[in-house]
């Protein structure tokens, strides 16, 4: 079986606690959500370019170019239906795996196997991504995660972080793995999100900017 690649290359990671660092990116084709403030809209379409590839050959590319970390992205990576067997393929060659998720796919079946768990950074929504979106979360899924895994707010308003500090309480998510809170591009100030964090003492939760959107035209692809 193949999977969609809608587009492959070599960057740092933009987000997330291994920020900064060199990763190969594979993004999927396809999503089940449809956030108003996507910045990968063009990959959700049915009639995006995408190439159809093997676990066998995308596994010779990350180990032809001398990458370690992996993050496999979209659309929603976990829609792909062969994706477990890629997962698999690359943590057998010794890969950091990391997938973006956007909260609304059952995790459990990726956690079966603990030799081939990928690490997940969980897209919880908020309002200003929809309310569609808002009623796809699964909640259930944070009792699968570990301090490797993230999960990670997108906020467009006050209202947005009053609701991902409850969150954040009512699961623990500071004690059992890495949150943090990003702005919806030009929606709101990372100051206010610092003022808030402030006002309201969320220690364990991190500010995370989107670094290739800093260093690069922020619709920019392939970076």
């Amino acid at each position: 079986m193949n999977v969609q690649v809608a587009e492959k290359f070599i960057s740092i990671d933009g987000e997330g606690p291994h920020a900064g660092e060199l990763a190969a990116f594979i993004r999927f084709k396809g999503c089940n959500l449809n956030c108003t403030y996507c910045d990968t809209k063009w990959a959700n379409v049915k009639n995006c370019t995408a190439a159809e590839e093997s676990a066998e050959d995308l596994v010779r590319w990350v180990r032809d170019e001398g990458i370690d970390n992996v993050t496999l992205t979209g659309g929603e990576p976990l829609l792909q239906k062969d994706i477990q067997h890629l997962i698999s393929a690359l943590l057998d060659q010794g890969c950091r795996v990391e997938i973006e998720t956007n909260g609304s796919i059952d995790l459990a079946p990726f956690c079966e196997d603990p030799k081939h768990r990928p690490v997940f950074t969980v897209d919880c929504k908020l309002m200003s991504s929809g309310a569609a979106c808002v009623r796809a979360m699964r909640p259930e899924n944070y009792r699968l995660l570990n301090g490797h895994d993230s999960v990670k707010f997108v906020c467009g308003s006050l209202e947005d972080l009053k609701r991902a500090q409850a969150i954040i309480a009512k699961y623990d998510l500071d004690q059992i793995c890495h949150v943090f809170l990003s702005p919806v591009f030009g929606e709101i100030s990372p100051k206010t999100i610092v003022a808030f964090m402030k006002d309201k003492r969320l220690n364990g939760v991190r500010l995370q900017l989107q670094l290739h959107k800093m260093i690069w035209n922020p619709a920019a692809r392939g970076v």
